[in-house]
């Protein structure tokens, strides 16, 4: 257990780094194109810069930062106009996925889908944003996979990672929702689908982009990022 311990250690650290970086980037604080030096941000949080690395490595995984060349990462832009796309192309191919997937449903494939909305119900009450959307996305893969189309899925996964971070700003500002829906849509789908009814499963999904999409587009709206 003792050695261990820096590991441990070490893990927290980048979990308080990434913490802080994650919120400077929500928040705007540090807006998009802002470059993210390594070592710049270590000297200023006062550590190594290993931590510093895994948690800007965590920020371009959620789609927050990106690669440029000759700058290295840098916080990424949102713009109305690619969320307005990317969202066409997830509703055409989304409620598709799910009216498909209910026919090849079994028991076993619907009770993982019931645990998984478990799952990211309790990640949303606690606050994390990016294990609910991992959550959310598990069990939406278990759903459209049934359907039976590779092709399709890994379509649909790519459209995830290149939106990921319009689903991050959209559940930050979610959080500051008295009533949010944002999170409500899940157990129906499990329910709809558990049922049988893929007209219901393709209506939710197909409601819970759009509104998922005027969710974020606000957002950018009142912080004037959309062009």
């Amino acid at each position: 257990m003792t050695e261990a311990a820096p590991l441990v250690q070490a893990s927290l650290l980048t979990d308080q780094v990434h913490a802080v970086l994650y919120q400077a980037v929500i928040n705007g604080a540090m807006p998009a194109g802002t470059r993210l030096r390594v070592r710049d941000v270590a000297a200023r949080m006062g550590t190594s810069v290993m931590p510093v690395r895994e948690a800007i490595r965590r920020l371009e995984e959620s789609g927050l930062a990106e690669r440029e060349p000759h700058k290295g990462a840098v916080v990424k832009g949102f713009t109305l106009r690619e969320l307005i796309h990317i969202y066409d192309v997830r509703l055409l191919l989304e409620t598709e996925a799910g009216r498909q997937g209910v026919a090849g449903l079994d028991g076993d494939l619907v009770r993982i889908m019931a645990k998984e909305c478990e799952a990211l119900n309790a990640a949303a009450r606690e606050g994390r944003v990016r294990d609910a959307l991992d959550h959310d996305e598990a069990l939406l893969t278990v759903l459209y996979g049934a359907g039976g189309n590779p092709v399709l899925m890994d379509t649909i996964r790519g459209l995830w990672h290149q939106c990921r971070a319009y689903k991050v700003l959209g559940a930050a500002a979610a959080e500051g929702e008295r009533e949010s829906t944002l999170w409500r849509y899940q157990s129906r789908v499990v329910e709809a689908a558990r049922a049988g009814e893929a007209d219901t499963v393709a209506e939710l999904i197909r409601d819970s982009l759009l509104s998922s999409r005027y969710r974020i587009q606000s957002t950018l709206d009142e912080e004037g990022e959309a062009t």
